[in-house]
């Protein structure tokens, strides 16, 4: 990690207080918030400092030459035509604006493309035409996916008139600040800037309490939940799944699907609670991704800021849903590979990406066939049946059928959660295997594996997974209510009951803290 559980304790201890104690000037509180940013950053390595450095300049000037230049979405040009000026003149500077975003996004994407996928395709042009190129040893800097997106997304914005252009220190608070830098969730400049403006010089009670518990339930997560399965069965399994039996590769895949859970969400709970203290409110990241009823509704709860970026920048300017079904299949397919290269420059991300894609695409035809279906039949009822059969029918009222109708339902929706979440488990083996022969063997040996003995699923793995999924089912309401009886708790009484909680954690974690898992993205 960037910093130890310890260190990165002390550093926020010096930071909070400053920064509330700064909150009523806005430059200097603006200035101390990056360069505690930098530092955090630089306690990974110093060298990409600059990076970042350079990647808020260029979103920086290519955001105010594209508003000096009339931007290009429908917003400005709007503004900049009602404006007097000739076409020639208003043709050219839309032109101006248009090059100056490019150039901007190209800067951002370039970085991207260098640091994440330079060795990937020089590796396999070399492997499948023959072209040989320098072989770089280029060392991936933490978070690079994260704040090249967050920087692309306010350039965009800002050309579209989404949001006001603003100042380069407002952008380096942006695109540097601490609690998301290096793993999300993906902020929109129109979520983060507004509340660099706001004046308030507290937080509300019931903010405090919502932080403590983000931030506590995070910690959790991280420390015992993910240490548990990774040391109790994912690691090994993963490593050599020929040698286990079935039981242990099923529970090892079950064990990493809620693994990932545990280790995303937890460090995004703990970057939200972190933001909160500061006084940002961050957008929710995750909303219990395996209740999902469908692949589509799994990534509208599964990373939803990565979700809505590939949704308002990639797959709606590619043409959505607004050219057709071959056109709208073919959108939806490149959206989701390129979602899986974004996580990983290897073949494996990408074949997720593409199995996630025809998993969405199988679906929209499913629904459009159903729906073509229940539309005809429909009609086709309406034409046999007269007016009595309607009366009779509406005078029966279906209350006949209204307990079963019900019953159907809930079963229904039990049944596609089960096959979600056994398909999204399949996208994981992917996900988490060095290679594809790596994730075949895995899926093999659920077959192969009946005659080895079961060795590492254990009550405590079985209990933690178990846990961890059924804690989805419980009601949206529960973790409010548990905030705001928090609320009503004096902050001393809080204060003692976190630092027990904290206790505990470190009771139940081992020595030594893994790597986020999305620090490599």
């Amino acid at each position: 990690m960037l910093f130890p559980t310890f260190t990165f304790a002390v550093f926020f201890a010096v930071v909070l207080p400053v920064s509330w104690a700064l909150r009523r000037w806005s430059v200097p509180w603006k200035a101390f918030l990056v360069a505690a940013s930098y530092v955090f950053y630089a306690a990974w390595d110093t060298r990409f400092i600059s990076l970042l450095a350079l990647l808020t300049a260029t979103s920086y000037a290519s955001a105010v030459v594209v508003d000096k230049f009339g931007g290009v979405g429908d917003k400005r040009k709007s503004k900049s035509d009602s404006k007097s000026g000739s076409k020639s003149d208003i043709k050219r500077n839309s032109k101006i604006a248009k090059i100056a975003l490019v150039l901007g996004v190209s800067c951002a994407l370039g970085v991207l493309a260098f640091f994440k996928y330079y060795n990937f395709f020089t590796d396999s042009l070399q492997q499948h035409i023959g072209i040989s190129s320098p072989v770089l040893n280029i060392v991936l800097p933490v978070g690079v996916s994260f704040f090249t997106f967050q920087a692309i997304s306010y350039m965009v914005d800002a050309s579209r008139g989404d949001v006001e252009v603003a100042s380069l220190l407002d952008v380096a608070l942006y695109l540097s600040f601490f609690p998301q830098l290096v793993a999300g969730p993906i902020v929109r400049a129109s979520e983060f800037l507004p509340q660099t403006n706001r004046k308030s010089p507290y937080l509300e009670r019931a903010d405090v309490s919502r932080a403590v518990h983000l931030i506590g339930a995070g910690l959790f997560k991280k420390v015992v939940i993910v240490d548990i399965l990774e040391r109790g069965i994912v690691k090994d399994v993963f490593a050599d799944p020929a040698s286990y039996s079935t039981i242990d590769v099923l529970a090892g895949i079950y064990g990493y699907a809620v693994q990932i859970y545990a280790d995303f969400s937890g460090y995004t709970d703990m970057a939200i609670g972190v933001a909160l203290l500061i006084g940002f409110q961050f957008p929710q990241n995750f909303n219990r991704p395996y209740t999902a009823v469908s692949v589509r509704d799994f990534w509208r709860r599964w990373h939803m800021t990565l979700s809505r970026w590939l949704r308002d920048y990639l797959y709606i300017p590619l043409g959505g849903s607004r050219r057709g079904k071959a056109r709208t299949y073919l959108n939806l397919l490149a959206t989701m590979v390129l979602g899986g290269l974004w996580h990983g420059a290897a073949g494996v991300f990408l074949v997720w990406g593409l199995y996630h894609g025809l998993g969405l695409l199988i679906e929209r035809v499913s629904i459009e066939r159903v729906s073509k279906d229940v539309t005809a039949h429909a009609q086709s009822q309406s034409a046999q049946s007269g007016d009595v059969n309607s009366q009779s029918n509406s005078e029966s009222g279906g209350e006949c059928c209204s307990e079963p109708s019900n019953r159907s339902r809930v079963l229904t929706s039990a049944a596609q959660k089960f096959v979600v979440f056994h398909i999204v488990c399949v996208g994981w083996v992917l996900f988490n295997s060095e290679n594809l022969a790596k994730a075949g063997s895995m899926l093999v040996q659920l077959v192969r594996g009946w005659n080895h003995p079961t060795i590492l699923v254990t009550p405590v793995v079985v209990s933690v997974i178990a846990s961890m999924i059924l804690l989805q089912y419980l009601p949206k309401t529960a973790t409010a209510r548990l905030t705001q009886a928090m609320s009503s708790v004096p902050l001393p009484v809080v204060a003692v009951g976190f630092a027990l909680w904290l206790t505990v954690i470190v009771a139940l974690g081992s020595e030594g803290v893994s790597d986020y898992i999305y620090f490599q993205f």
